[in-house]
């Protein structure tokens, strides 16, 4: 007995639109549940006839890490990565927020999408044998998180500037010093997507909840 075609017709509509809503619920789950703010100044920029935002990005870099090892921005290239300041000798806020950056790694092990970048901000004290003992104290994967000191103008200078984790006037001179509890987290296309309180656990775990929003998103837009 042959199938009518109103049936075959409507067999068909059907098996479309199951298969139309079964795309799009597969490929909405891929969607992050929000998208992370992108932080400093923006500019508008045309270009034959259209416009594109263009966001404040991470100037290029080169430091030591603990390994005595030059760290480029290279080094960086397809992961996310949390940055800070700090200096070994700090008896203040450092630890703590070494100690909470220990925490986040260990949340991100083996990922090799994330990253974590510890810049000194006494480069005269903190030599590559000193960051290699904090860096040991802290159980620090050099693989994964990275530790560089430099010279203090260019350090101090990407502080302001590049990661705008200090808004106060400086030249990175004698008498110039930066003490900062704050972390910043980058993405892959070296843009800012937030600023946290290394000293209060609270956002330390919102930190790391916003990873996961970053590397859904970025996950997103690579698909």
């Amino acid at each position: 007995m042959m199938m009518k075609p109103k049936f075959i017709n409507v067999a068909l509509l059907a098996l479309a639109t199951g298969i139309f809503i079964y795309a799009f619920f597969i490929y909405d789950t891929k969607k992050p549940i929000r998208f992370l703010p992108i932080f400093g100044e923006q500019s508008i920029e045309s270009k034959n006839g259209k416009s594109d935002t263009i966001y404040h990005t991470v100037q290029n870099f080169s430091f030591i890490n603990q390994d005595g090892k030059t760290v480029t921005e290279k080094d960086f290239e397809g992961c996310v990565y949390v940055t800070d300041f700090f200096f070994t000798t700090c008896h203040s806020i450092c630890p703590i927020m070494s100690t909470q950056m220990e925490r986040i790694a260990a949340s991100f092990k083996g990922n090799k999408e994330v990253k974590f970048l510890s810049h000194t901000v006494d480069p005269e004290i903190d030599t590559v044998q000193q960051l290699k003992a904090y860096a040991i104290k802290h159980n620090a994967d050099i693989n994964q998180w990275i530790f560089v000191t430099g010279e203090k103008k260019a350090l101090y200078n990407i502080a302001r500037t590049g990661y705008l984790l200090n808004a106060d006037e400086g030249n990175g001179g004698p008498d110039d010093f930066i003490h900062t509890q704050n972390f910043a987290l980058i993405d892959k296309s070296k843009h800012i997507r937030g600023f946290y309180d290394g000293t209060d656990s609270t956002e330390m775990n919102q930190l790391i909840k916003d990873i996961d929003l970053l590397l859904a998103e970025e996950h997103y837009k690579g698909k």
